[in-house]
């Protein structure tokens, strides 16, 4: 008797973070590096998923790239996860720095802008954390606070000291009847980690927002209007400790995104089959 038919693992691309300078103790002298945080893979993979990171396609270097273009990424992917790290870039967004920290990577916007935009056109689903969640709203028009304590009067502390990283936590509320109180239909604020000094300032185009800190009102969910999914959060699940009970889960989170993306999968499959 024949075993039942498996369905194959959605496959997901997750964007690299790009290392410009890398310090010598690396060993890769005068090279340039691109990676992934382990807990965004496993976090992902809990539900099963196969995780691609997708390294940029931008020319330069000595090896010749061939013809790939970012459209044949999300050809063969189910979904986009832009993933944290540096700042974005002002210049991204049409400011100049105000210090020389906070110049971010200009180079990873533009390439990540580039991957949202062709995920966005064909209805794949896009999920963003943390530095995706402003990567996002810039992609759509929008602005960000630069330093949040610097320009935000009133506003609290949201970045982390470097030696706890993680274990910043802070209070956020869900905006009535967002599609974030749908999914977390029994909780009306709860506590998730903090590791952000910037944030948005001018909301993008047709985005709307789902969740705010507590008590300053920083923006910390979104999510797009249109026909797709595109939804960002300010926070990382997938630092989130599922056993701890003050803690959002990011689990329901997951399985929304996981789930958008099996669903276009699914439309794409009938369509070939018409």
């Amino acid at each position: 008797m024949n075993a039942p038919e498996r369905t194959p693992p959605l496959r997901i691309g997750l964007s690299p973070r790009f290392l410009h300078t890398v310090p010598a103790e690396l060993g890769f002298k005068g090279k340039k590096l691109q990676y992934l945080e382990q807990s965004i893979a496993h976090w992902l993979m809990t539900a099963d998923a196969l995780v691609f990171m997708l390294p940029s396609i931008e020319g330069g270097g000595l090896i010749r790239r061939g013809n790939i273009r970012v459209a044949d990424y999300v050809a063969e992917l189910d979904g986009l996860v832009l993933q944290g790290g540096a700042d974005v870039s002002p210049l991204t967004y049409g400011e100049t720095p105000i210090k020389p920290e906070w110049q971010g990577d200009r180079i990873r916007d533009m390439y990540e802008i580039d991957l949202l935009q062709e995920f966005v056109s064909v209805g794949k689903p896009v999920l963003g954390i943390c530095r995706g969640l402003q990567l996002i709203n810039v992609a759509f028009g929008g602005t960000l606070y630069q330093d949040i304590v610097t320009q935000r009067t009133g506003s609290h502390l949201h970045h982390h000291n470097p030696s706890t990283f993680d274990q910043h936590f802070h209070r956020i509320a869900f905006v009535p009847g967002s599609a974030l109180t749908r999914l977390y239909s029994d909780l009306a604020s709860v506590r998730v980690n903090s590791i952000h000094h910037q944030a948005v300032k001018l909301l993008g185009d047709d985005l709307a927002v789902e969740a705010l800190s507590i008590p300053d009102d920083i923006i910390e969910a979104i999510r797009w209007q249109g026909k797709s999914y595109v939804r960002g959060v300010q926070w990382h699940p997938e630092f989130h400790d599922p056993s701890d009970p003050e803690l959002l889960d990011g689990r329901p989170l997951l399985r929304e995104f996981l789930a958008e993306a099996e669903r276009t999968r699914l439309g794409a499959v009938q369509r070939v089959a018409m």
